[in-house]
């Protein structure tokens, strides 16, 4: 079983319920493709190390899952790169 991160960083104008939407959607990606959400981290509004699409600050979090399926982060990224209240993302395999 191959244990993954997944940082997601959203849109600072949204409401708590279309970022809890955001992050429904990204948890039923990952269950979708074969994998199991073990935890889901928020870290709250932080400043931006850089402006992106002219926004200095956005909402962080921490999705950690674990999927056999060796093609379940592409496919999650492939899906989550679609979505408009993410502006940056980053899916990282964690070593045993």
């Amino acid at each position: 079983m191959n244990k993954y991160e997944l940082a997601v960083v959203l849109n600072a104008k949204l409401e708590d319920e279309e970022r809890a939407a955001a992050i429904e959607k990204v948890s039923k990606y990952i269950t979708r493709f074969g994998g199991t959400v073990t935890e889901v981290e928020e870290c709250g509004k932080k400043r931006l190390a850089y402006e992106i699409q002219k926004m200095k600050e956005a909402f962080y979090y921490f999705v950690r899952f674990e999927s056999e399926e060796a093609n379940c982060p592409n496919e999650v990224e492939a899906r989550i790169r679609l979505m408009e209240s993410v502006i940056r993302y980053l899916c990282v395999k964690q070593e045993a």
